[in-house]
């Protein structure tokens, strides 16, 4: 070996690689216990209407130190266990700063017997004000079927906007099969999705809708049954069907 030249040249290279991997780990460890660069200050940004402040600083405490050896992981981490805080971004702004930005759910509708659905479709529990989360429709289905439940009920609210009214309360059975309650108190069976999709069978209801009420008067319905595949039958309130 130390007659070939080229062997020698390897190890050398390697012990020279290996030495300044060495050194670099040593002087990272350096930077990261260094008091030359504090962390002094968190700043929170972004618009929060319902997030706690207190909770929020309670997560922060304890981020001080190094610059360097802050964990942006872990803060973000802490500040996802609020309540309504649903996404999380942190950076570090030189020399001294880390920048935390906070973006808030924004609830679409209750969920069941509790709990919320935000503007995406994504389950969340919070506090929210009786008086803001009964102004909320009411979803309810299987687990999983948030983001399902909140698309539909935009498909809902869209057909029956020609009415005036809109879903309540919107259900996915666990044989799922779509149950609607309009503001106006109506129940609406659309059964399940076949050959013909439920949005099919309310636009068809809603098209007819008018011309029923100019038959009936001012008859009251209390349920709409849309699960016949060539018409639907109603139930009057203190009729029999």
């Amino acid at each position: 070996m130390w007659d070939n030249p080229r062997l020698l040249n390897r190890a050398a290279n390697a012990l020279g690689a290996l030495a300044a991997l060495i050194f670099a780990y040593g002087g990272l460890q350096l930077l990261l216990r260094s008091p030359v660069f504090p962390l002094r200050e968190v700043v929170v940004l972004g618009e929060l209407k319902h997030a706690n402040r207190e909770e929020i600083a309670g997560a922060l405490e304890g981020i001080g130190g190094n610059f360097f050896a802050a964990d942006l992981a872990a803060v973000r981490g802490r500040l996802e266990q609020v309540g309504w805080v649903r996404r999380v971004d942190a950076r570090r702004v030189w020399p001294d700063r880390i920048e935390v930005r906070l973006e808030e759910h924004v609830a679409f509708a209750r969920w069941g017997d509790s709990g919320f659905v935000n503007t995406f479709g994504e389950p969340f529990a919070a506090e929210l004000d009786p008086a803001e989360q009964g102004a909320l429709p009411l979803l309810a289905g299987p687990p999983g079927t948030e983001g399902e439940l909140a698309r539909r009920y935009q498909r809902f609210a869209a057909l029956l906007a020609p009415l005036g009214d809109k879903p309540a309360r919107v259900v996915l059975t666990p044989r799922h099969a779509w149950q609607l309650r309009l503001a106006t108190g109506l129940q609406v069976e659309l059964g399940r999705d076949g050959p013909e999709a439920v949005e099919q069978r309310l636009e068809r209801f809603v098209g007819v809708y008018a011309a029923l009420l100019g038959q009936l008067g001012r008859a009251r319905f209390e349920r709409a049954d849309l699960r016949y595949p060539n018409g639907f039958a109603l139930r009057i309130t203190g009729g029999k069907g």
